[in-house]
């Protein structure tokens, strides 16, 4: 069941266009963890010249879809909720690290937390996943 997470993470990025059109880089990896970053940009700019939330949940569900996938077992998003705490703005670079909290047969909790630049936590997410074709 286990593979070496940073091969799921390689082949999953290639495939990946989201992920690499929003600028959001890979850079830990392991068993059930996932850290990535984004460098806001003024095209992800709301109205009110603030990042976009649906930009910074897509970062969090991306790190959390390379956690939920670390273990050579498919899985997708099931449900997940997120929570917007502060702004970021044009030039932040947030880190999301996603973390299992619970892994069974076939779901699994992952929380995510997004950071700024100063460590100061942005947004806070939570997501189930369901593996595909786990192990009966």
């Amino acid at each position: 069941m286990h593979s070496d997470p940073w091969q799921q993470a390689r082949e999953m990025y290639a495939r990946d266009n989201c992920a690499r059109a929003l600028g959001i880089e890979i850079v830990e990896m392991d068993d059930g963890y996932a850290t990535l970053t984004m460098t806001v940009t003024e095209t992800m700019l709301n109205g009110h010249g603030t990042c976009h939330g649906g930009q910074l949940f897509a970062l969090a569900d991306t790190a959390f879809a390379y956690a939920c996938n670390s273990q050579g077992v498919a899985a997708v998003a099931a449900g997940c909720s997120i929570d917007f705490l502060r702004p970021a703005q044009a030039g932040d670079v947030l880190t999301a690290t996603a973390r299992a909290r619970h892994q069974g047969r076939r779901t699994g909790v992952y929380d995510i937390e997004i950071i700024n630049q100063q460590a100061k936590a942005v947004a806070l997410f939570r997501g189930r996943a369901h593996r595909l074709n786990a192990e009966t």
